[in-house]
C-alpha cells in the first residue's frame, strides 16, 4: 500500500488543474487516469472540426492564462498544445493505465481514504492510502445513449459522438443525428458538409446565439445584474436568426444565462447549422417513437429509413460505480450532492472538480479552491 497526501482520481483538465495547484502549494498527490495519455477526450474522442465556442478569457486554467498570440477563440490542437505545456510547467505526472474499481472511508488512521486501482498493464492491483480524495473523473467520463424503443433492431451503424471523427465516411448517407446540442448541431453541420443528408432530433426549446455573442454576454455578466444580460442576448438572437419556429426551433421562456445556471443547460453555439437548416440541407424532426430495422418512426408519425444513427446525447459521471462513500459529495446521479459555490467540498476530506457544468472556467475555480481547502487543513494542524 502506498501513502500519500491526496489521491486525484482522473487526468483530465479538472484533474490537471487541481495537480497543479497542489504542486504550487507543495502539496505531494498522484493522479490516477485510466487511460494512456491525459486529457484523453481531448485528445482522441473529439471530432476533427471542434473548436472552443468560448473565447480564451474563460478557458485557462489556473496560474497560467493563454498567450496573446493565441487566438480569441481556440481550435482543438490549440487547447490540447496549451495542456501540453502546462502539463510541462506545473509536473504533473499521471499515473496512466490505472483503472480505479474502488475507493472507501476507513474509520482508524490520517490517511483513512483507500483506493483500489488495478494497473491495466500488468493487472495487478495497487492501494493507495491519502488523507484527501479528489474526484476529477468529470461529468464526460462515460458516454451516454438513452434507451430507444427497438434500437437494437436497428441494422445500420450506430455511433456516439464520442467515437464520431468526420463526416466523410458517411458522404451520400441518409444520418439521424440524436441530440441538439452544440456536439450535436455542429456533428449535423459537418455531415453536411461532407455530402450526408442529416436530419437532427429536437425535441425541446433551445437558444441559438454565436460565439461572439456569448463572449459579449460572459463579460457582461461580470458587470450587470443577469436579466439585463439575457434580455440583451435574446434580442441580438432574434436579430441574427429571426424566428426559427417554423423550422421546428422555439426559444426557451427562461434567458440563455439564467436557463445555464439554473439547469446546466447551454445554449447552441451556431457554426452555419441554422442557415443549412433554413436552406433545407439539414432536416429537423421530432422525438423517435419508435426503430424497426432501418426505419425510424417520429412523434408525429412519419417514418423514414436511415444508414446511421449519431448518439450526441452526452455524457455522464462514473464516479459513483467505484466511489462507495460517493453521497459524502455526490448525488444519485454522481454530481455535486451540494450547490454552488460549495458544490466542490464534500464532508470527510473527499472533494470534486468539474462537476459545476461551467466549463473550463469552472473546472478552474473548482481546482483552486480544493487545493487551498486542502492547504487551509493541512497549515490549521501545526496551529
Amino acid at each position: 500500500m502506498e501513502e500519500v497526501r491526496v489521491v486525484i482520481v482522473g487526468a483530465g483538465p479538472s484533474g490537471l488543474a487541481t495537480s497543479a495547484y497542489l504542486n504550487h502549494l507543495s502539496i505531494p498527490n498522484i493522479v490516477l487516469e485510466k487511460e494512456d495519455c491525459y486529457a484523453s477526450l481531448w485528445k482522441k474522442r473529439a471530432y476533427d472540426r471542434l473548436c472552443l465556442h468560448l473565447a480564451k478569457d474563460f478557458c485557462s486554467l489556473p496560474l497560467m492564462s493563454h498567450s496573446s498570440s493565441t487566438p480569441t477563440f481556440m481550435s482543438r490542437a490549440t487547447f490540447v498544445q496549451y495542456l501540453d505545456e502546462y502539463v510541462s510547467k506545473f509536473n504533473v505526472k499521471p499515473r496512466y493505465r490505472r483503472s480505479v474499481e474502488r475507493a472507501w472511508l476507513e474509520e482508524d488512521g490520517e490517511k483513512n481514504w483507500r483506493v483500489e486501482a488495478r494497473n491495466i498493464e500488468t493487472g495487478e492491483m495497487e492501494v493507495y492510502a491519502a488523507e484527501f480524495l479528489v474526484v476529477a473523473s468529470g461529468e464526460n467520463s462515460v458516454g451516454h445513449v438513452p434507451e430507444v424503443t427497438g434500437l437494437n433492431t436497428f441494422g445500420g451503424e450506430i455511433v456516439h459522438s464520442s467515437n464520431y471523427k468526420s463526416g466523410q465516411a458517411f458522404e451520400g448517407k441518409d444520418v439521424l443525428v440524436v441530440g441538439c446540442g452544440n456536439s450535436g448541431m455542429e456533428i449535423a453541420y459537418d455531415l453536411s458538409n461532407y455530402g450526408a443528408q442529416p436530419s437532427i432530433v429536437i425535441r425541446s426549446p433551445l437558444h441559438v446565439l454565436n460565439r461572439e455573442m456569448v463572449y459579449v454576454g460572459m463579460v457582461m455578466m461580470k458587470y450587470m445584474p443577469m436579466y439585463v444580460v439575457d434580455a440583451l442576448l435574446t434580442a441580438l438572437s432574434k436579430l441574427k436568426f429571426g424566428d426559427m419556429s417554423a423550422y421546428g426551433i422555439c426559444r426557451p421562456k427562461l434567458g440563455p444565462m439564467e436557463l445555464k445556471y439554473a439547469a446546466g443547460k447551454t445554449p447552441v453555439i451556431d457554426v452555419g447549422t441554422i442557415s443549412k437548416i433554413r436552406a433545407g440541407q439539414i432536416k429537423v424532426v421530432p422525438q423517435i417513437s419508435n426503430i424497426d430495422g432501418e426505419t425510424i418512426e417520429f412523434e408525429n408519425g412519419v417514418r423514414k429509413k436511415f444508414d446511421a444513427i449519431v448518439f450526441a446525447t452526452g455524457y455522464k459521471s462514473s464516479a459513483n460505480n467505484w466511489l462507495q462513500d460517493y453521497e459524502l459529495v455526490l448525488n444519485e446521479r454522481g454530481m455535486p450532492r451540494n450547490g454552488i459555490p460549495k458544490h466542490w467540498k464534500g464532508e470527510k476530506k473527499v472533494y470534486c472538480v468539474g462537476l459545476s457544468r461551467q466549463g473550463l472556467a469552472g473546472v478552474s475555480a473548482d481546482a483552486k479552491a480544493v487545493a487551498q481547502d486542502i492547504s487551509n487543513i493541512i497549515s490549521n494542524k501545526f496551529k
